[in-house]
């Protein structure tokens, strides 16, 4: 049984999504950000840079931190969505997200919607940048049905949710006709629709 430690942000869902799309039993353990709880010892030692998401996998005693090593963990356990000839490429599309697309919209976060007003500098580069991403994203997905070729894989559930929170980064997604399909077609799946609702209550999917 996998045992996530988690709270309700992109990278969190990351991971619900995954559990529900592989079909896994799963127990999830609530981890209160706004009270701090990832700096617990505890919590440290599982995750040495006391972020979240975590899971432990009780059934091979295993425990793993980072959100795109846990994805490839899930994948190459349930032998789905991350197909072996398909790595290469899935490899670069998940690395984007974890190196690009995640940080630098994670700041835009930071500047554009939880501290306006503070840093016009902070807000204007990184709206920038953000904006930049759907554009590269749109171009993308011209070419290709899904990030990493034409089958949905670990790179599409690692980039959706950040791409979920359209309505904070005021770039418009109505304007990236060929993101807006991706991300209709992601949304419209039973299992994203399940795990985007990490904490059930009721959390419904942001609309272009």
């Amino acid at each position: 049984m996998i045992e996530l430690l988690t709270a309700d942000t992109p990278n969190g869902k990351k991971i619900t999504i995954m559990l529900e799309e592989i079909g896994c039993d799963y127990k999830l353990t609530k981890v209160d950000l706004n009270k701090g709880e990832q700096f617990n010892s505890d919590f440290k030692k599982i995750s040495p840079f006391s972020k979240i998401p975590v899971i432990i996998d009780h059934d091979n005693n295993l425990t793993i931190f980072e959100s795109g090593a846990i994805l490839m963990y899930l994948g190459e356990k349930s032998n789905k969505f991350y197909d072996v000839k398909d790595r290469n490429i899935i490899n670069q599309w998940l690395m984007a997200q974890m190196g690009l697309i995640g940080p630098m919209i994670g700041q835009h976060h930071q500047f554009h919607h939880y501290n306006p007003g503070k840093s016009e500098y902070g807000e204007q580069r990184y709206f920038e940048i953000s904006k930049n991403i759907y554009k590269d994203l749109d171009e993308r997905l011209a070419k290709s049905k899904y990030l990493a070729g034409q089958n949905y894989t670990i790179a599409d559930i690692a980039t959706w949710p950040w791409i979920a929170r359209h309505e904070w980064h005021d770039v418009g997604l109505k304007n990236f006709k060929n993101l807006t399909r991706w991300y209709l077609e992601i949304a419209n799946r039973k299992a994203v629709i399940e795990g985007y609702d990490l904490l059930k209550n009721g959390s419904k999917i942001p609309k272009p």
